[in-house]
């Protein structure tokens, strides 16, 4: 998938060993059906080696492209995130998503699908603008379009239409 994340661990000693990567638009590529397509973002991966196990701590901070849940342009949204994965040695599946089994023959990790996973979880489940940088057009329409439903409401409804409304509840 993304061959230059990959990392041998086979010739590395003991201890901490720490990784950075850029992640650019081209690595959203990989991601079919992404809900992120673009973004800048920078890695940081600190692998510390032991016998049996590794341990990988992710960090993730940058921006990625994304629509303003208020006024729907395109921004750049910051993201921040951190998480920990175990690289355990071993043959037995594991249903823990943060433990990887890796088989005997292995000699590299490949952290390209948990990057991703820690970009996508990172974002913001409502992302918009900053105070102020929303498109004032768009603003300005849904104000008037809240105070014209605001109006309605208030406006007696035909009785006819009481029991199909009550339908929908």
């Amino acid at each position: 998938m993304h061959k230059n994340l990959d990392i041998p661990f086979v010739g590395l000693k003991q201890g901490v060993h720490n990784f950075n990567f850029e992640i650019s638009n081209t690595f959203f590529d990989a991601f079919p059906f992404s809900i992120v397509e673009k973004g800048s973002i920078s890695v940081e991966l600190s692998l510390d080696k032991k016998d049996t196990l590794m341990i990988g701590s992710y960090k993730v901070t940058g921006t990625v492209v994304s629509n303003c849940v208020t006024c729907n342009e395109q921004f750049d949204a910051p993201i921040s995130g951190e998480m920990k994965i175990y690289y355990k040695f071993g043959d037995e599946n594991e249903d823990d998503e943060n433990l990887i089994v890796l088989p005997p023959e292995a000699y590299k990790i490949e952290p390209a699908q948990q990057i991703y996973e820690l970009i996508t979880v990172s974002l913001s489940a409502n992302p918009r603008h900053k105070e102020g940088e929303c498109n004032q057009e768009v603003l300005s329409l849904l104000k008037r379009y809240q105070k014209e439903a605001n109006e309605n409401k208030n406006k007696e409804v035909d009785p006819r239409w009481d029991k199909l409304n009550k339908l929908n509840k």
